[in-house]
């Protein structure tokens, strides 16, 4: 089974909670603080796997979380860190959030390895907070927490050139002549039931790679049929061959087939449609009245608009290796670059955008700071990386959003003074 899109729940791991305790030995009547940190929660991560080729696996599985941080121990025990999960996704697969459809990664080009979900940091233990005035702190920070999304995988085939066209046109068989792919061939609609694809060799060429995307029809980009199923396989191709029944065996006008696909392909995305093309009027064998040029009309209108028309018989061969050297010349004149889909939602920065939980802000006399604390402030501090120019950034706008930054001010904050959120100490300055 084929299975080209999915959807699945991912969870990181929960930081484990810093541990309060107090060294207890004999003739040691005050012993310090010596609770130990929590562990790290595990990462949930996406790899590439180039012997894969569908999404099947998480049809059967549908949920997926990385292991909790333990907790830290008495005599200044760390706490073990959470086993990241690791997700094998095929080459060009695209990850999306659920609900908006945004993309937040593509497995594609240098995108080998993404740690999609990091998990969340272990909390400080009660030693940390030991100071000349405070020497018995009984407070440890809690683990940061998991971070959770709704996902959909979808698979986009990585190609060079893409076979469009009607079913039943032949597209099948030419894959199968030009290149080693074996598609079921047989003479009705939808035998395609899956994108093929396959590696042409031509002899003093590179060679390239081309995809059969199943029969579209019209209104394929609306829904209608089964084509709009899989009309984003060509998203990456570089050159569109356009086959075409030249003969008309089944009574149709080669030349309106022709304005009806690229119709299609322009409804579903204009960018397709403006890519590099050539018309392949195939089924040749079948023309049989010598009189009758099928090519003849095809080319008074396509070729004034700059697209080649071959003729050709994918049952014979005839014409087929003059399209492919012509197709191979088409890429050169194309950037080699693989289309990578770029990221439209950030998980760090969506999470708890529009959260309304409560926060205090407040100052402690006893250590002189300021402190800000609250489940929003927490869950910030754990879906943002204060280590990235874009993560601190966005701490930096929270503050100021949130009235956090007003607050501080309305207390008396100066330049210099200290703010400290759950164990993390931060210098203000205007």
């Amino acid at each position: 089974m084929f299975a080209d899109r999915a959807r699945i729940y991912v969870r990181s791991g929960k930081g484990g909670d810093g541990h309060v305790s107090f060294r207890r030995e004999k003739y040691v009547p005050a012993g310090g603080p010596d609770g130990g940190d929590g562990g790290r929660g595990g990462d949930v991560i996406f790899e590439v796997d180039e012997g894969l080729n569908t999404l099947i696996d998480f049809r059967n599985v549908r949920k997926y979380r990385a292991e909790d941080g333990e907790p830290g121990g008495k005599r200044n025990c760390r706490g073990k860190d959470g086993r990241d999960v690791i997700l094998k996704v095929p080459q060009g697969t695209v990850i999306k959030e659920a609900e908006s459809g945004q993309v937040i990664v593509d497995m594609s080009g240098v995108n080998r390895r993404v740690v999609f979900l990091q998990g969340g940091r272990g909390g400080n233990g009660n030693q940390h907070y030991a100071t000349s005035t405070m020497q018995a702190p009984k407070y440890a920070q809690p683990g940061q927490p998991a971070k959770e999304l709704e996902l959909l995988l979808e698979l986009k085939v990585i190609a060079d050139v893409g076979l469009v066209g009607f079913p039943n046109v032949g597209k099948s068989t030419f894959l199968s002549r030009v290149t080693n792919a074996r598609p079921k061939i047989a003479n009705y609609h939808f035998t395609t039931l899956n994108p093929n694809l396959g590696v042409v060799d031509l002899e003093g060429t590179k060679g390239f790679v081309i995809a059969d995307i199943p029969g579209l029809i019209e209104g394929a980009s609306e829904g209608v049929g089964l084509g709009h199923e899989f009309l984003r396989h060509i998203e990456r191709t570089k050159v569109i061959i356009h086959i075409v029944d030249a003969a008309g065996t089944e009574g149709r006008d080669p030349v309106e087939d022709i304005h009806a696909i690229n119709r299609e392909l322009a409804a579903y995305n204009p960018e397709i449609a403006r890519r590099p093309q050539v018309i392949a009027a195939n089924k040749m064998d079948a023309v049989f009245d010598p009189e009758k040029d099928p090519v003849a009309a095809i080319r008074q209108v396509f070729e004034p608009r700059g697209i080649a028309v071959y003729p050709i018989s994918a049952v014979s061969g005839q014409g087929v290796k003059e399209l492919l050297y012509h197709v191979n010349e088409m890429l050169q004149g194309v950037s080699q670059e693989v289309t990578v889909f770029e990221q439209e939602y950030f998980p760090e920065l969506s999470a708890f955008g529009a959260s309304d939980e409560p926060y205090t802000v407040s100052y402690d006399q006893e250590t002189g700071e300021y402190v800000v604390e609250g489940p929003r402030v927490e869950k910030m501090l754990g879906y943002t990386n204060l280590d990235s120019e874009k993560g601190f950034t966005f701490f930096q706008n929270f503050l100021k959003e949130t009235g956090i930054l007003k607050e501080l001010e309305e207390l008396g904050i100066e330049d210099g003074d200290t703010v400290r959120m759950y164990g993390l100490s931060f210098d203000y300055y205007k």
